[in-house]
């Protein structure tokens, strides 16, 4: 018997999973045991929505992000460079009001820690750790840039004991979004392909992003392969804001494979740069510490050690091994849009937001915990640099500075603080140095 047209096609609307949509609150993505200035405004009170409910575009996340700068004295933003749409690339100086006033004397101070030619060891009990938190360098993995309004707004209003230590001691950059672009791409593509009534159903429009997708800048370039070379706008100044800076931490927020968990650096142990101290790793595996303790905590199912490296110095995680600075990896299971069912369950949008809030946090802890040890470590970084240069076999290169390829070359350098020798030859010395990028080892 042949089923008519109309009950086939209703037959397959009933086998289609769909949800009710859950409104997410402040609640469920902060800790509930920390009070906040009722002046500071609220993701949801700017947006006119809570965060999760739909995809922020770039220009309404960075519209927040200025309302936190305007309502407090804790943050000051400032534009770091323009995308080649045209959006502005920002960044915010979180920490105690008292501090900037004297924002140059930190920058002072930590120059000596990272200067093994200067006048004697600095006191690195007194300086502040400086933490550089980044999100979402692939624009369609939006659970990072969504995190970083409630960090923020988490900074700006907190009331706790710890979190006024924390800022007392600590400079934080957050850079809400590393790629607006491909922010934006993606951002239309969900708001414009979601169903009022929610589907789970992996096949629907809303999770399957035609090229060239969201995950890429404007020219289909990918900005987590581009902080060695800075080839695109948006790499030059983040690495500018980099150098100027010499963070001790930096933490790279990404989304990976649907069925897959949370995961945050060590990542496999046979597949670390030969060059990056064993002194890294330590370190990076004493903060994973924290991140295992309060994702445990939550009932959040991850790992660590696995599947992801890290080798090439082109990458957010990497790029600051090679400077005395730790640099941390998270990989969230990607909703790739509102929700869907995995191999693991339903997979919420708002769920994967709140796991980066939560890596953000045990990161804050960490960097609080532990300043004064990454510190040492970013001091004893360049002091060890000279020593491993004066050991070396190979002591130098030799190259012309006459032709185009050899003037990208000292740009390149130039970005990253990499010195040359002073005369002016057509033949250059460059000092060999056994970690690489030591301002002061040429």
């Amino acid at each position: 018997m042949k089923l008519p047209f109309f009950r086939i096609v209703l037959l397959l609307v009933l086998c289609v999973p769909v949800l009710a949509q859950q409104k997410p609150t402040l609640d469920y993505y902060l800790p509930a045991d920390v009070r906040y200035d009722q002046n500071i405004p609220t993701p949801a009170s700017w947006l006119g929505y809570e965060v999760g409910e739909w995809h922020t575009s770039h220009d309404q996340l960075i519209g927040y992000m200025r309302a936190l700068d305007a309502a407090s004295d804790r943050i000051t933003l400032q534009e770091y460079g323009r995308s080649h749409e045209n959006r502005p690339l920002v960044c915010l100086t979180i920490t105690d009001p008292s501090n900037f006033a004297r924002l140059n004397d930190i920058k002072s101070a930590r120059q000596q820690m990272f200067n093994p030619q200067g006048t004697g060891k600095p006191n690195l009990k007194d300086i502040p750790a400086v933490y550089y938190m980044g999100y979402s360098i692939h624009g369609n993995e939006a659970s990072g840039d969504h995190a970083s309004m409630l960090v923020a707004y988490h900074l700006a209003a907190g009331q706790s004991q710890e979190l006024t230590q924390l800022l007392k001691n600590t400079v934080i950059l957050l850079d809400p979004c590393f790629n607006p672009d491909g922010l934006q791409r993606f951002a239309n593509w969900i708001n414009t392909n979601k169903s009022k009534t929610l589907s789970a159903d992996q096949a629907g429009n809303e999770y399957n992003e035609p090229w060239p997708r969201g995950r890429t800048n404007h020219y289909g370039f990918d900005l987590n392969r581009d902080w060695l070379v800075a080839r695109q706008p948006e790499s030059v100044g983040r690495v500018a804001l980099f150098q100027e800076w010499r963070p001790n931490v930096l933490t790279d927020h990404h989304e990976m494979g649907s069925n897959s968990t949370f995961f945050f650096q060590p990542g496999v142990p046979s597949r670390v740069n030969p060059i990056t101290p064993a002194r890294n790793q330590e370190l990076t595996a004493k903060i994973a510490t924290y991140h295992a303790k309060l994702l445990s905590e939550k009932k959040i199912l991850f790992y660590t050690g696995e599947n992801f490296d890290d080798f090439y110095y082109g990458k957010g995680s990497t790029y600051p091994d090679a400077q005395g600075c730790i640099g941390i990896l998270f990989e969230q299971a990607s909703s790739r849009g509102t929700a869907q069912e995995t191999d693991n369950g339903l997979l919420t949008f708002p769920f994967t937001i709140r796991n980066q809030v939560y890596a953000s946090l045990s990161s804050l802890q960490a960097v609080g915990d532990m300043r004064v040890e990454l510190n040492e470590y970013l001091y004893s970084f360049y002091q060890s640099a000279l020593e491993d240069a004066s050991k070396a076999e190979v002591k130098g290169y030799l190259f012309t500075n006459e032709d185009a390829a050899s003037a990208a070359f000292l740009d390149i350098l130039g970005m990253h603080k990499i010195t040359l020798p002073a005369e002016k030859h057509s033949v250059q010395t460059i000092r060999c140095s056994y970690h690489v990028s030591s301002p002061n080892t040429g």
